[in-house]
């Protein structure tokens, strides 16, 4: 760059290469990445309160089904959905209902308790050298983080690390939040380069008219006053939203009570994302919580789910206006939706090896970086 750059800056002071074209359409990358990232990586698997207690819940994750279990006990426990008999798939729907005490094999009756613990054979009449305590079903690591539920499917789960924190939302009543809007779209590209659109805001002022209007900041291309090549000497942090907007929704206007906890610097900054590679991003506001979700498809789908958390008394206003409020961030995700589908068509140029980035996309530089330790790393 032929500025200084300002202390702290964020900004590249070169333009590196990005990952190689193939990593995104290329089906063996695809295949190598799933085991090394998806297969091992904390993934988003829903709420706490999505899943009703007595129920089994069938989650594909890298290619392997797991079943997430909520017994009487009310507590969430998740395994490989395969029992230890023959392999047959323990639960078959996308949600079954069962007693809460066992999760029992439809194929032959074979039995587990809530700790997946094989307590029956069934019909079946073992012999002496038959150990039923070696005969479990196989566990799949579950956290449960401000009412979001991760599974891991590694043996060893690498450390749950937000990218700001484990407190980054304790001034939210996260665990008493409920859905209150779901958005769902299969989007035609690979998973990263939404991750990369996610990451750099180059692409605002042309691509999101409507957010660029209720961010002052976005109208540059940048994401933070941090981002610029120049930073005023004494310029003090100014409102993240435009005059009289507190929130994102259509009018800018909170669509009910704030969140009486939150401090005056989370109100002042409008959003506050927090990043979970590779499975999600969530962004608290000060009248809801938006967590967007992403899971790869094949080397070029990739869908997306969003799901909007509000305060129950919120929801129940009278004349509450769930569209109103929705509308917006939903005009947002299908714009960049339709930018990664616009990126994705590109790729395949047989001249095009790499990209290059700019000094604004240092989050993509770090992403890229992350990838490339991971795949490494495997």
């Amino acid at each position: 760059m032929n500025v200084d750059l300002p202390p702290n800056s964020p900004l590249l002071d070169r333009c590196p290469e990005a990952l190689p074209a193939r990593a995104y359409y290329d089906a063996d990358w695809c295949t190598r990445e799933c085991a090394a990232i998806w297969a091992r990586q904390w993934v988003y698997a829903g709420r706490h309160d999505q899943q009703p207690i007595n129920t089994l819940r069938r989650i594909e994750i890298a290619g392997q089904s797991v079943v997430l279990a909520r017994g009487g006990d009310g507590m969430l426990r998740a395994f490989h959905n395969t029992c230890r008999h023959r392999g047959a798939a323990l639960c078959q729907a996308e949600q079954e209902a069962y007693n809460g005490k066992l999760i029992k094999c439809p194929y032959h009756a074979w039995a587990y308790d809530a700790a997946g613990r094989l307590v029956s054979t069934g019909y079946a009449t073992p012999t002496a050298d038959f150990d039923k305590s070696a005969h479990g079903l196989f566990p799949v690591h579950l956290k449960l983080w401000n009412g979001f539920v991760f599974l891991c499917l590694a043996d060893t789960p690498p450390d749950f690390t937000p990218d700001i924190g484990l407190d980054a939302l304790d001034n939210w009543p996260m665990a008493n939040l409920v859905v209150g809007h779901v958005l769902e779209k299969d989007m035609a590209c690979n998973w990263k380069v939404f991750w990369e659109n996610y990451n750099e805001c180059l692409h605002c002022p042309g691509i999101h008219p409507e957010l660029s209007d209720l961010v002052p900041v976005y109208r540059s291309g940048i994401m933070s006053a941090e981002e610029r090549a120049r930073v005023a000497a004494g310029e003090t942090a100014q409102p993240a939203l435009k005059p009289g907007a507190r929130s994102w929704t259509q009018t800018g206007a909170a669509c009910g009570p704030e969140f009486p906890d939150l401090t005056e610097e989370e109100r002042q900054r409008g959003h506050t994302f927090v990043t979970l590679y590779p499975t999600m991003y969530i962004v608290g506001h000060v009248d809801y919580v938006r967590a967007v979700t992403l899971t790869p498809l094949g080397p070029e789908t990739t869908r997306l789910r969003a799901e909007w958390l509000f305060a129950p008394k919120t929801l129940a206003q009278p004349g509450f206006d769930l569209e109103g409020v929705t509308r917006f961030a939903n005009t947002v995700l299908m714009q960049d939706g339709a930018a990664c589908e616009m990126n994705q068509r590109g790729l395949h140029c047989s001249k095009f090896n790499a990209g290059r980035l700019m000094p604004q996309e240092f989050a993509i530089y770090d992403f890229h970086q992350w990838v490339r330790e991971q795949m490494e790393r495997a």
